[in-house]
């Protein structure tokens, strides 16, 4: 398969600002991708400043670059306000917000959630505690024969006179299924029915544009193909569900302010989704691996990912006793596999010996529906655009060596 084809000059300029791509084989992505130098400075840099002057006061002295952080996500996004923070709540990480977005919905006894077999396994366990505490009802649309959601299931499933939220995974974490997302924001827009996106694995791998989606809300992490650090996320906040005055269950003094002592008054924007306390030097890393993305990673570094999956396919089905577990009409750089009769973290332990990065993960993109479906766990690789096919070629290598060796 031939790789999307970009410089010499590009690739080493990818590779020359990742400081791990000198000592190993990172096929990790997916868990959290190496960081770039200009993130990396920028972590640092505010930490040293701390250190000098302290905590809050290097935040009084950054706020010009933490305000430009959230400019940078929301430019990432597609934001309908680009060049202001107004839609942005930055959060621990995608799950946390996608419970804050959960938490702005009034739900009642009999109230419906719709959503997928292939969604992420904390956002269905939030699910079903709503469920067990507010007698919502959760109802999984129909995958396709071919693997993802059926968005005609969805739309039959919207059109319940209850249907209080749709909330879908755009990309499942242990498959490299890449759902309907604009197609479901399309069918929710026409039904009048809000729409919550989890967009942990697909914002920057995927191109992002939040008004093609459709969405009301929009969680997303740092950490995994975005290339920032670890312990920072963020949670889009479209203008319509901010006009409806959602917000939070439980906003703190960041998110509203006290009026009297019996009433409170919401911040305008999404920070309300947002608490005090914040980790600024992680902040300013979000922003600059958002800058990073949008100035180096996405144009030429979203379709080189994808294709450096599928080359990673084609060498893995090749390989005997190897069988590929994507299923999906479209896929992206996360590649599942498993070597029948070896558990797959045995496999991804082996290969951290021999230089490579990878992680293990369950069969099946919606473990609370499959768990009877489930095998042995899976290996899963899932390649960026600093990786090189050589890099590939010998990873692919290394597991023959462990299961042939």
């Amino acid at each position: 398969m031939k790789i999307l084809e970009i410089s010499e000059e590009q690739l080493h300029r990818w590779r020359e600002d990742t400081p791990g791509c000198a000592g190993r084989i990172h096929l990790n992505n997916a868990g959290a991708a190496l960081m770039p130098r200009p993130v990396l400075d920028a972590i640092r840099g505010h930490f040293d400043l701390e250190a000098e002057i302290g905590g809050y006061e290097a935040e009084d002295a950054t706020m010009d670059a933490i305000r430009e952080s959230y400019v940078s996500v929301s430019r990432l996004l597609g934001a309908p306000h680009p060049e202001t923070p107004e839609n942005i709540a930055f959060v621990e990480n995608a799950t946390v917000a996608v419970s804050q977005a959960l938490s702005a919905f009034d739900f009642h006894p009999g109230d419906v959630l719709v959503t997928t077999h292939n969604d992420y396994t904390s956002n269905q366990i939030m699910y079903l505690s709503l469920a067990r505490r507010f007698g919502l009802e959760v109802m999984r649309a129909a995958d396709l024969p071919e693997g993802g959601v059926d968005p005609e299931s969805v739309r039959k499933l919207a059109a319940h006179p209850r249907c209080r939220l749709v909330s879908l995974t755009w990309v499942p974490t242990n498959s490299g299924l890449v759902q309907a997302a604009e197609e479901v924001g399309e069918i929710c827009e026409a039904a009048g029915v809000p729409y919550l996106l989890d967009a942990c694995q697909a914002v920057g791998q995927l191109p992002v544009r939040v008004e093609r989606l459709h969405c009301d809300f929009l969680a997303g992490t740092a950490r995994k193909f975005l290339r920032g650090p670890r312990g920072i996320g963020f949670l889009y906040v479209s203008d319509r569900a901010l006009a409806r005055g959602m917000a939070p269950l439980f906003p703190d003094m960041h998110g509203a302010g006290m009026l009297d002592e019996e009433r409170f008054e919401l911040a305008p924007d999404a920070r309300r989704f947002e608490n005090w306390e914040f980790p600024y030097a992680l902040v300013l890393g979000l922003g600059a691996a958002a800058r990073y993305a949008l100035e180096f990673g996405l144009e030429k570094g979203s379709p080189r990912s994808v294709e450096l999956g599928a080359y990673l396919r084609d060498r893995l089905r090749a390989m005997p006793g190897m069988e590929v577990a994507d299923r999906g009409a479209q896929l992206c750089a996360i590649v599942t596999a498993e070597a029948r009769g070896r558990d797959g973290r045995s496999l991804v332990e082996g290969l951290r010996r021999a230089g490579v990065n990878t992680s293990a993960a369950n069969r099946g993109g919606g473990p609370i529906l499959r768990l009877d479906e489930e095998k042995r766990p899976l290996v899963r690789l899932s390649p960026h655009y600093y990786n090189t096919r050589e890099e590939i070629d010998r990873a692919v290598d290394a597991l023959e060596e462990l299961l042939h060796g």
